[in-house]
């Protein structure tokens, strides 16, 4: 393998490296905890974000899967209002 060839090998995996850093950074932009009451039960959950709703769903769906069993009730679940949510930007 001649020179320029393993120069360009090696800018690829660089750059291949840094995008997936930058990448990275830039998600996680949100952090959201939210607590859901069903069926007499409570749970609370984080969950991070590249957006805000992403945050806010993930939780939802995660204090859901806690709190429900099977498919009907993690739809009935994540259909339900939350106690309360606390979002913010990190």
């Amino acid at each position: 393998m001649s020179k320029g060839t393993k120069a360009y090998i090696a800018a690829g995996i660089l750059f291949l490296l840094g995008y997936i850093v930058y990448s990275s950074m830039m998600l996680d932009q949100f952090k959201c905890e939210v607590c859901m009451e069903f069926r007499g039960k409570t749970d609370c959950r984080r969950a991070i974000g590249a957006t805000k709703q992403d945050a806010l769903r993930t939780a939802i769906e995660t204090a859901c899967d806690q709190l429900s069993s099977g498919m009907t009730d993690s739809i009935a679940c994540s259909r339900t209002p939350p106690q309360s949510i606390n979002c913010e930007k990190k």
